[in-house]
């Protein structure tokens, strides 16, 4: 094998298209079809009407504004200026997949720049209102569970790790049969707080959904926008990542995940900072005391 330095080239996308990439593959046939023309027509599409775009796709008006909807949009013409916006302003970019012949230095250059896309996409999907409503949701709970199954689980974990450093009475559950009978005892001014990126693990799913039958606030972390565990969360957080043949998007997308945690974490700590600080501060002489 013949092992290559080579400069790693960047390719501008627009913010718009990384929402409809994201979402592309839980699109009804119709939905894609008006995808397809935007992804491939984007500054032709600024001079359409809905109608006119209806038309050029062969589908209804109603399926144009259900697709500006689903990616986050309140209808066409917002999508419309978002889109002119990114094309004329600063887009970001996606940078090649990694290749057989890639020398290692190219090989980090490309993970990197992959992390570091995946985390300026997420912010295109990831709304302030959700997240608002989810510190005020966790913040203000009488408890706490985070769940999350094989590679989610270690982020479950993470949130678990920070909420109670700031006084929240919090739970982290890896096992199915756990989840199953935890959540079920929820009752309202509980939260129940579910990490899937497909959104189909099904024990986590039927845990927010156990958990949103008792009366218990939830709130999903996951990567599909129209996912089964977006329907039985009351609160959506969304992130966004690109699929390569030996990275997959759940790779890039934990550290979105992180950061999303992360944030939320800030967010609870701001609310009433000078005692979150002094909770935070004893926890740190309590670990401090473990250490040689």
């Amino acid at each position: 094998m013949t092992v290559t330095n080579q400069r790693v080239e960047a390719v501008n996308v627009p913010g718009c298209f990384v929402r409809i990439q994201g979402t592309y593959s839980a699109l009804r046939t119709a939905e894609q079809r008006v995808a397809d023309f935007i992804l491939k027509h984007a500054e032709e599409l600024i001079h359409l009407t809905v109608t006119e775009l209806a038309e050029r796709t062969q589908t209804s008006e109603s399926t144009v504004v259900r697709l500006c909807q689903k990616i986050g949009y309140k209808g066409y013409q917002e999508f419309k200026i978002m889109l002119a916006r990114d094309l004329v302003g600063p887009v970001d970019t996606i940078y090649e997949a990694v290749a057989p012949g890639d020398s290692l230095s190219t090989v980090k250059a490309k993970v990197f720049q992959a992390n570091a896309q995946a985390l300026r996409d997420t912010l295109e999907v990831l709304t302030d209102e959700e997240l608002g409503r989810a510190v005020e949701a966790i913040a203000t709970a009488r408890k706490v569970e985070t769940y999350g199954v094989g590679g989610s689980g270690p982020l479950a974990y993470d949130a678990y790790h920070k909420f109670m450093k700031l006084g929240i009475c919090a739970v982290s559950l890896v096992d199915s049969d756990l989840m199953a009978m935890s959540s079920v005892l929820l009752q309202p001014g509980d939260v129940a707080f579910g990490i899937s990126h497909t959104g189909a693990t099904r024990d986590v799913v039927e845990a927010l959904r156990h958990a949103k039958d008792n009366g218990a606030t939830t709130i999903c972390l996951t990567h599909r926008a129209t996912s089964p565990i977006t329907k039985v969360a009351d609160i959506k957080l969304f992130t966004a990542a690109k699929e390569t043949a030996f990275r997959s998007d759940a790779m890039t997308s934990r550290l979105a995940q992180l950061s999303i945690i992360d944030t939320l974490y800030l967010g609870i700590a701001l609310r009433d900072y000078e005692r979150c600080l002094q909770k935070i501060e004893r926890t740190r002489e309590a670990a401090a005391a473990k250490r040689y």
